[in-house]
């Protein structure tokens, strides 16, 4: 567990309130928020944090089910839960199922976001704070139009009588571009423990740029129109022009830490290469529990677990990883390559967190040897390994967001901060933009890009300019459980089904291109009757 630098909602309006005296003229009373940074902050935390719970897990299992980087298993029917994880493997989403029942969360936010707007609108602050509220807009929109397509356009708040509508989802995008270009100068470019966690300057050009390498996409005349092969991107140099500005301010590098300390439970505003993170903590802001997900399901049955101590809480180990993104952990040297749990699985140094001689047991007293195939005991959507030692051996997993004890037994909530945009994203972002036709700058080419990341972590550097498919397998690589797996594989066009093997002749699965956005939950079409369900969903 570790110290946070950011104070919740209750806290900051303590920092306004709590005083002992309740005998205060009502004169002296705040009726408008006063126009500083405490006041704000106050408003605004409740802005910031409203995600916190669903990347802490649900937003996780949406996008990282649906690539190729993890599969649902399940242990002769525990698990299943009703398809909600096999569903988004499949891509046999419904609109039933938990794992993309957080559109409201989004709306919530949107909602939030007005609210303090028109407060501090009318309170007459300065529009460096409104625009904090606005850049946390843009981004709920940015989330809800990734994942599913049309969105409503929350530009004001909704009344009780108004009919909420969707609109087009290249409409969502221009929307968001105009947002976020209206207030980057208004934004703080100061990089502090501050400003952690909060959307700066920074945060909105990454965010710009995500919605510039997606533009052909995000403005297709229909999800299913968008052709990797064929598709021209007009926001190439834009997109360039704002990797730029984030490099060139020298305020984020690649980090003076080792990969795997990058997400460690002690991480945080320290780590040069965030540019935008989601901070947890065990206590004080709980909701990530990636560890209970992707952890062997026996560790908690032994005296000591690969994580280098007993855990008090069980696993679920519902998510493993695919052989195909196994084989991406293969370059000699790569640093990366120690977070990946195969064959004999050693125990892990807490401290250092890297493997040590010592060989993880299960309770049983064997050795814990994973196999990077996975075999089913029947090709149905239950995905069952079986509920047993040999099943629970199915499939390589993963240590990046290493697991303590002095955190997991407290609900499963770790300590490890989340992040959302970082610095070697940016650098990837502008190898790609180049690649794909942008004009390069700078003196940067793609290789020169591409193997700043290849040097950090210690793997072997290219002497040509890099494919598109090394792109995206370096991707894979470096950002590995960071939820922009789903992301890159519909733009780069891996999203479909022959780039699925291990799902092959499985009758409920459905790779079909519509399957790129996901189903409005029912819950969200009962509130919203004008709604239509998006297509390929309908049934």
């Amino acid at each position: 567990m570790k110290n946070k630098f950011f104070m919740s909602l209750a806290g900051g309006l303590l920092l306004l309130t709590g005083c002992t005296d309740l005998n205060v003229d009502v004169d002296s009373l705040y009726t408008k928020y006063p126009n500083n940074d405490i006041a704000v902050e106050a408003k605004m935390a409740d802005v910031y944090y409203q995600l916190r719970g669903c990347f802490g897990r649900r937003y996780m299992e949406a996008q990282e089910l649906s690539s190729d980087e993890y599969t649902a298993v399940s242990y002769g029917g525990g698990w299943y839960d009703n398809g909600a994880y096999a569903h988004p493997s499949l891509h046999a989403y419904t609109k039933d199922d938990a794992t993309i029942d957080w559109m409201g969360e989004l709306m919530s936010g949107c909602t939030k976001a007005n609210t303090v707007i028109r407060d501090l609108t009318e309170s007459g602050a300065d529009e460096k704070y409104i625009a904090r509220a606005r850049a946390m807009r843009a981004f709920f929109e940015f989330v809800m139009m990734d994942c599913w397509g049309d969105a409503p356009i929350m530009d004001h708040i909704v009344t009780k009588d108004e009919v909420l509508e969707r609109s087009p989802r290249a409409k969502v995008a221009e929307f968001i571009e105009s947002e976020l270009k209206d207030i980057i100068p208004l934004l703080t470019d100061e990089v502090s423990a501050n400003t952690y966690g909060k959307p700066t300057k920074w945060m909105a050009e990454a965010l710009l740029v995500k919605l510039y390498i997606n533009w052909p996409v995000y403005t297709a005349a229909s999800v299913d129109q968008y052709d990797a092969a064929t598709a021209k991107n007009e926001k190439l140099d834009e997109c360039i022009k704002y990797c730029d500005d984030i490099i060139n301010s020298k305020k984020f590098n690649l980090g003076s830490v080792p990969y795997r300390k990058k997400f460690a439970y002690d991480n945080g505003y320290k780590i040069e290469d965030f540019i935008y993170a989601m901070p947890y903590d065990t206590y004080t802001a709980t909701g990530m529990q990636y560890g209970r997900a992707i952890t062997w399901k026996q560790a908690k049955d032994v005296d000591k677990s690969y994580y280098g101590m007993k855990l008090h809480n069980s696993a679920g180990g519902y998510m493993t990883m695919t052989p195909e993104c196994a084989a991406l952990f293969s370059l000699p040297g790569d640093e990366r390559n120690q977070l990946i749990l195969r064959d004999t699985v050693h125990v892990y140094d807490p401290t250092t967190q890297l493997p040590t001689k010592e060989v993880a047991l299960d309770k049983s007293g064997d050795s814990i040897v994973l196999t990077t195939s996975i075999t089913l005991k029947t090709k149905d959507e239950h995905l069952d390994v079986g509920d047993n030692v040999n099943g629970y051996n199915q499939g390589n997993r993963n240590v990046k967001f290493f697991v303590i004890d002095d955190d997991y037994k407290n609900g499963r909530n770790q300590s490890n901060d989340l992040p959302i945009f970082r610095y070697a994203d940016i650098l990837l972002e502008k190898a790609e933009a180049i690649t794909r036709g942008g004009k390069a700058t700078n003196g940067d080419t793609p290789q020169s890009l591409f193997n700043q990341i290849r040097s950090y972590v210690k793997a072997p550097t290219i002497d040509h300019n890099p494919s598109l498919k090394e792109i995206l397998d370096e991707r894979g690589r470096e950002f590995l459980g960071e939820n922009w797996r789903r992301n890159d594989m519909i733009r780069f066009g891996t999203f479909e089904g022959q780039f699925f093997p291990h799902y092959t002749g499985f009758p409920t699965a459905n790779f079909d291109k519509t399957r790129r956005i996901f189903p409005v939950h029912k819950d969200i079409l009962n509130v919203n009757p004008t709604w239509k369900q998006n297509p390929g969903y309908e049934k």
